[in-house]
């Protein structure tokens, strides 16, 4: 299983954060050998929304050799969901299984045209304007749809990481990964 975190600048950390330490856990806590994952953006450093910056090793290649992508939210979602380079680049995922978002990176996956007759969610502040891309927003934590994995806000990142963990590699090593993270909610 090889995964894309997909990086830009205005990202919120936890929303990266939040899914990336779960899931990279199955690997640390030797539950998927297999997993490898890369870091990728259009330049070789991103900046948080509240400015720190995040070095990325993959700049501006293709995403089509991946299993899986997974979008962050955060401010620079409402300018690059209309920013022709950005979604050029990130439709070179449109191989890529299993699509996967944040926040208002569903913005951007709705961008790309990947939402188009399915159920999709985000941020509680972003649902009118997901309506456009999607078959029906849901205010839900989570929303799987198979190919497409939509969570809300920041806070559900911890949720969609666990998800995925329970997904690629079981119920059991998803109580391991909760546990060792200590989080209590659903996963005991």
């Amino acid at each position: 299983m090889k995964v894309a975190f997909v990086l830009f600048d205005r990202v919120t950390a936890l929303d990266f954060v939040g899914v990336y330490d779960p899931v990279t856990r199955l690997r640390s806590m030797n539950l998927m050998s297999g997993l490898k994952w890369d870091l990728c953006a259009l330049t070789s450093s991103v900046f948080d929304d509240r400015e720190m910056e995040i070095t990325v090793p993959k700049v501006a290649e293709p995403l089509a050799g991946y299993d899986a992508i997974i979008v962050p939210g955060g401010f620079g979602t409402r300018r690059l969901q209309h920013n022709a380079k950005f979604l050029a680049w990130l439709k070179t995922a449109e191989p890529v299984p299993l699509k996967i978002s944040v926040c208002t990176g569903a913005l951007l996956l709705g961008a790309c045209g990947w939402l188009k007759g399915r159920r999709a969610t985000t941020h509680v502040a972003a649902l009118d304007e997901l309506k456009s891309y999607c078959g029906e927003v849901e205010r839900q934590r989570i929303v799987d749809e198979g190919g497409v994995i939509t969570a809300a806000g920041v806070s559900a990142a911890l949720d969609l990481g666990l998800h995925l963990v329970k997904r690629w590699a079981g119920d059991a090593a998803a109580k391991k990964v909760a546990a060792q993270m200590e989080y209590r909610s659903g996963h005991e």
